[in-house]
């Protein structure tokens, strides 16, 4: 059976879905785009991700393309049509079709698409044995808050992972990590959690709200500040989070071990807790 895709009101199959060559997000990348969980056959932290959506519309003042309920009765729809039970719906707002011009156009309706793919979630192998990441430089712009579809700098990071063998870049800054090309960073130093503060230096990760929050009802040590690449090479354990990663283990940074070279103690009972949570919002 052919995906499924969703563009401006129809659902088509793939090869028969398109966007025109005017539409802003081809043209100026002038778009934000969510990814969300889909677990058995549910769709997981939809309204966190609709929280983040309408954040960054606002940023960039961009009109909603349709109202919130129906945008989330389209998700569904669409989850439905591809018979989806585990992996994620991507979808992506853009100011819409006009002539090419910088400033925003008038009256112009926002363009929305979607789609979604399978991938394991709850099962992946790489969270049993942790994976690789390398230090690149942080080549973003300063807005970095809002959740744009402009991902040069980020498709040059991960490019810059691959080729190193690794399967993630931890952006830096001065020596100070700022996050992952397509994740949160984190690291851990006798059983403390140190990640990065919210600003608009990094995105406010959706993983990364429930992982600290249940940190704290946990009464885990928790610390939000900048960490070096330094104090990374020296830590406990390290671990990213996204959502299609979930909670992942890093086990090597830059070549260098991360203790022991396995899956941390804090870092495999955050991953737990998180999919106990999501596997209850998904049976509810």
């Amino acid at each position: 059976m052919s995906r499924i895709v969703y563009v401006n009101g129809t659902y088509f199959a793939q090869e028969d879905a398109k966007v025109s060559v005017f539409d802003r997000g081809f043209l100026f990348g002038d778009g934000v785009y969510e990814v969300i969980p889909v677990i058995h056959g549910r769709i997981v932290e939809l309204g966190h991700a609709i929280a983040r959506l309408h954040r960054s519309l606002g940023e960039i003042a961009m009109a909603w393309p349709c109202s919130q309920d129906e945008f989330r009765t389209v998700l569904e729809e669409l989850r439905a049509r591809n018979q989806l039970q585990e992996g994620y719906v991507y979808l992506q707002v853009t100011r819409g079709v006009a002539e090419r011009d910088f400033a925003f156009p008038a009256a112009t309706p926002s363009s929305f698409v979607a789609w979604t793919a399978a991938k394991k979630l709850i099962d992946n192998p790489l969270a049993a044995i942790g994976v690789k990441v390398v230090t690149v430089p942080d080549l973003r712009w300063k807005r970095r808050d809002i959740k744009s579809i402009n991902l040069l700098a980020q498709c040059l990071a991960k490019q810059e992972a691959v080729s190193r063998g690794a399967f993630e870049g931890w952006m830096t800054e001065d020596g100070v990590v700022t996050e992952g090309a397509s994740s949160s960073a984190y690291i851990v130093k006798d059983r403390t959690i140190f990640t990065r503060a919210l600003s608009t230096s990094i995105l406010p990760g959706i993983r990364r709200k429930v992982i600290l929050q249940m940190a704290r009802e946990h009464q885990m040590a928790l610390v939000e500040r900048p960490f070096t690449v330094a104090e990374a090479l020296a830590a406990d354990e390290a671990f990213m989070s996204s959502a299609t990663t979930l909670v992942m283990p890093i086990v090597e940074i830059d070549g260098q071990q991360v203790a022991d070279g396995r899956p941390g103690p804090v870092t495999q009972q955050l991953r737990a807790m998180y999919v106990e949570m999501i596997l209850q919002e998904a049976a509810q």
